[in-house]
């Protein structure tokens, strides 16, 4: 749509149409002329020739026309506000620009088909009225296709603007969306920095250096929506050395994904939430806690898992979770809608030998 308006916005172009249609028109009339005269079996009195240069005179002739009607037809739009008064100037327009063009096109014929005794007042008059219902009907014609690009090329404008509208709050959302994830983990994380300097103070110093590391690679990506998988992985592997320094021997995390998926696209700090969800489960409700992390394609899509051996929840609660409440979940499932729609799946279900498993299909984007 945008590389015709482009080419339309040229005025050459334009008039090489304008005219390139009117010699279609031409020829067609005039094969009209060969058919009819070949049914008949009648001697014709002119050439073929002299019959295309009569009906290149009347199309041609529009074909100069055309400009100002289009011309008319945007500065004096009909609309719904000014229709009365817009029908009634194009309707005395069109009269007079019809029987101007009628006038001289009668002119031209006698001259083509050397009848110039034929050329008088009374005779061009008669001539003008038989015909002018049917040149009355090109001009509202040509009027009416130039309404109907306009009315169409404004829904497009509309429809992009109001698309572009959509983008930009959707945009926003999952921006702010997304900025809320960092204050909860920094909070977290400077909370335990905050109990390690009193037990362990290289420890702490650790952590505090691997934060320092995870926030220069979130902030290299601050504005972007979407990473590869392979970039999210490296994030992930961030937080969790960040948090094996702070549980030590009680976290265990397993991370295995399909090479083929490491290109694929996925929303910025996705997966952070989910596994910090995990180990809060896993680690607050036994002495060893595992968190284990796969991505597979599937059908089209990436599926994304995130198991726990934690105690699971019953189905109350994973429907809570599915309507966003609960397990500081909603985010995520927010995210997944802006950016996806449908297209996305976010589900959590208890793992059969224990557990819970968050599980995530995003659409193969590269």
């Amino acid at each position: 749509m945008d590389d015709t308006e482009s080419i339309l916005s040229k005025r050459w172009v334009r008039y090489a149409l304008i005219w390139g249609v009117w010699t279609i028109v031409t020829l067609f009339f005039t094969s009209q002329v060969y058919v009819m005269s070949s049914a008949s079996n009648q001697p014709r009195k002119y050439g073929y020739g002299r019959e295309l240069l009569g009906q290149a005179s009347a199309c041609y002739l529009w074909a100069l026309a055309t400009p100002l009607v289009l011309w008319l037809a945007r500065r004096y739009c009909i609309q719904r506000q000014n229709w009365l008064p817009r029908v009634a100037f194009h309707f005395f327009f069109s009269l007079i620009l019809s029987s101007v063009l009628l006038a001289l096109h009668h002119l031209a014929l006698m001259v083509i088909f050397e009848r110039t005794e034929f050329i008088s007042a009374f005779l061009t008059f008669r001539f003008v009225y038989i015909n002018l219902e049917k040149w009355l009907l090109v001009y509202w014609t040509i009027l009416l296709m130039s309404h109907a690009f306009s009315y169409y090329n404004s829904y497009r404008k509309g429809e992009l603007k109001a698309s572009e509208l959509r983008t930009q709050l959707v945009q926003s959302q999952l921006e702010a969306l997304k900025m809320q994830v960092h204050p909860h983990f920094l909070f977290n994380t400077l909370h335990s920095i905050s109990a390690l300097l009193s037990k362990d103070t290289e420890a702490a110093r650790k952590m505090i250096t691997r934060l320092g590391d995870f926030l220069r690679l979130t902030l290299e990506n601050s504005g972007t929506m979407e990473v590869t998988l392979q970039q999210e992985i490296e994030f992930l592997n961030g937080y969790l050395e960040i948090e094996r320094i702070r549980f030590q021997d009680r976290l265990t995390t397993d991370i295995r994904v399909d090479p083929d998926v490491l290109d694929v696209r996925v929303p910025n700090l996705i997966l952070q939430p989910i596994v910090e969800n995990a180990m809060r489960h896993a680690i607050g409700n036994s002495t060893s806690g595992r968190v284990e992390v796969t991505a597979s394609p599937r059908n089209g899509v990436v599926r994304i898992e995130v198991k726990d051996n934690g105690p699971g929840i019953d189905a109350e609660r994973i429907l809570e979770s599915r309507r966003g409440k609960g397990l500081g979940l909603a985010n995520t499932q927010a995210r997944l809608a802006g950016l996806y729609g449908t297209a996305a799946r976010f589900e959590m279900l208890n793992n059969p030998t224990g557990g819970l498993v968050v599980a995530l299909e995003i659409p193969r984007q590269t």
